[in-house]
């Protein structure tokens, strides 16, 4: 028996900051940035629930379905805008990053939904005694 699953709420909080901790997400770059994360998420069908650029590392606040993997989703997020914010200020790259790239290796990711884990504990006990 194949199962379609249409209904899902998974959301991500994601964090990733450039190399080195480089302050440069301001103004310009800031915005683009912006812009550029909203088009990826819209091209592979994440919804951008929330974002914030500080001036050192990016909040996205992202929902996406239970088949993409949220490895994926920061790849994505990093490949694409890292590619396109070169491609846009291409002396970025040669006076903070000497050759190599935009973002750090690593991010930050947490799971959050709308209802708390004890409540969905309680829901699954009660069930038998529906």
């Amino acid at each position: 028996m194949e199962y379609i699953l249409d209904k899902y709420n998974i959301n991500y909080h994601i964090v990733f900051c450039p190399k080195y901790r480089h302050h440069i997400f301001k103004d310009k770059l800031e915005s683009e940035l912006l812009s550029c994360f909203k088009e990826i998420c819209s091209k592979y069908g994440y919804e951008l629930i929330e974002q914030e650029i500080m001036p050192d590392h990016a909040h996205l606040f992202i929902s996406a379905p239970p088949t993409v993997a949220p490895v994926d989703i920061v790849r994505k997020l990093k490949n694409i805008s890292a590619n396109y914010i070169f491609k846009t200020f291409p002396n970025l790259k040669k006076t903070k990053f000497l050759g190599s790239g935009l973002w750090s290796r690593g991010y930050y990711v947490g799971t959050a939904g709308s209802v708390s884990s004890e409540t969905i504990q309680k829901y699954i006990q009660k069930q038998k005694n529906i």
